[in-house]
């Protein structure tokens, strides 16, 4: 009985502290990124408010939109990338890759840049473009294929729409 406690304080050591930085240095891409990488063309803004984030899990329903500390404490894939949104223009953004293969994907569209999805003023994108329900897609439904170099994919963002969430053009 008196090993749980102890044991409690190394547990909570074990897991690396959630910060905004967690991913974003093995998800930035290099001038002229040749190696396994995702450019995305973000499509269907709102407006040109706060800023994008990019984030890449593995592509299995346990670990797609797990908590970044718990994915890199058990040393498995997550990329992040955060870019302002660009007062003009389509956005591209560049992800880095471990390794070419199939990987879930999201994109957040963080208006009020509070770090976190807030349904009512926030726009959401997967790869794949799933039709968005009440919860989470399976993480099938929110993949992409990466090969050995950059692979481009496009993402529409979701927005709130009524009692649920739904691209621009399909809102109006």
């Amino acid at each position: 009985m008196t090993a749980l406690p102890l044991a409690l304080p190394m547990l909570a050591a074990a897991v690396i502290p959630s910060t905004p930085e967690l991913g974003q240095a093995e998800g930035r891409c290099r001038p002229g990124e040749r190696g396994p990488s995702f450019l995305v063309r973000v499509d269907g803004l709102k407006d040109r408010k706060g800023t994008l984030k990019l984030e890449v899990y593995p592509d299995n329903n346990k670990d797609f939109l797990e908590d970044d500390n718990i994915l890199i404490s058990e040393g498995k894939t997550f990329r992040r990338v955060v870019a302002p949104v660009p007062t003009t223009g389509t956005p591209v953004m560049c992800i880095r890759l471990p390794d070419p293969g199939t990987y879930a994907v999201s994109l957040l569209h963080d208006r009020d840049e509070n770090r976190k999805f807030g349904w009512r003023t926030d726009g959401i994108g997967f790869a794949g473009n799933p039709r968005l329900g009440w919860g989470k897609p399976k993480a099938a439904k929110a993949s992409a294929e990466a090969g050995n170099g950059p692979t481009s994919i496009t993402i529409v963002l979701n927005y709130q729409h009524g009692l649920g969430v739904a691209p621009l053009d399909r809102a109006r």
